[in-house]
């Protein structure tokens, strides 16, 4: 048995490509489609109800194009808005927030000497800082373990802009992280799509030693998981993937190259009813 229908992944823009191309790396014969809702980003700043009204809206146009699973590639919307999509779904939906925070609190236990606990640090945009939606979740799995917060807005436009190892980035990464870094943590999450390309500039302002949790790696690992062998695609090709967006420009082009890390031609655009 196989079933053919895509995998549907959503972001508020480009940086849940990171998201697409780690489900592809894993599941290579899935056909994946992929909308962007570029005409109303970032999402990371606008308040839960528009965030949730905005994510209601993409999941729906999704599940009208016949998908067999939903993946919300957006920290926000998954922090904001999960439980909604969930309940208008009658496919299985992964988010971006539970996979990273299961594996933030492995890799705390076996990084903790004689049982110090150490607190576990999250970067992420102001929206998802303010839900907790990771400090609920680390903390359900681990009892009493400190979670610190950062949010640190000039990470999306530089990871857009292509300037993820210059000395503007060096210096945004020094200014947001001197509090991570004196906080002991030595598990930190990055709790937003754009972060992953960031990450040596991130690494570099933090102590040796300290491991960076990847959500797009995380929530790959959580789809595969989600799709038992009677749902995946048969194994006859590789799959084909469909970018969809909501405003399209030749700067949008480029930035998502940079996350596809190959030229982002087929960009198709389409209007959420």
């Amino acid at each position: 048995m196989s079933d053919p229908r895509p995998i549907g992944l959503f972001d508020s823009g480009v940086g849940g490509l990171t998201v697409l191309e780690a489900v592809a790396r894993r599941m290579p014969f899935e056909d994946l489609l992929y909308l962007g809702d570029t005409a109303r980003l970032p999402y990371g700043t606008k308040s839960p109800e528009t965030v949730r009204r905005y994510a209601r809206r993409a999941i729906g146009f999704l599940l009208a194009q016949g998908v067999k699973a939903v993946v919300v590639a957006c920290n926000t919307a998954s922090a904001l808005a999960l439980d909604a999509i969930e309940e208008m779904s009658p496919v299985p939906v992964v988010g971006v927030v539970a996979p990273g925070a299961e594996a933030a609190v492995a890799a705390a236990r076996a990084s903790d000497p004689a049982g110090t606990r150490a607190p576990i640090a999250v970067l992420a945009t102001e929206a998802t800082v303010v839900s907790d939606a990771y400090g609920h979740a680390i903390r359900a799995l681990d009892p009493g373990r400190d979670v610190t917060h950062t949010a640190c807005p000039l990470f999306v436009p530089l990871a857009e802009e292509g300037w993820t190892e210059n000395e503007v980035a060096q210096a945004a990464a020094s200014l947001y992280l001197a509090d991570v870094a004196r906080s002991g943590a030595r598990v930190v999450v990055l709790g937003c799509t754009h972060y992953p390309l960031l990450a040596h500039t991130i690494a570099g302002a933090l102590p040796p030693g300290t491991l960076l949790v990847d959500s797009a790696e995380t929530a790959a690992r959580a789809v595969e998981a989600a799709l038992p062998p009677a749902f995946r695609r048969g194994e006859t090709s590789h799959g084909t993937t469909r970018l969809l967006v909501t405003d399209a420009s030749e700067r949008l082009r480029r930035v998502a190259g940079r996350f596809l890390g190959r030229p982002a031609a087929d960009l198709t655009l389409i209007d959420l009813p």
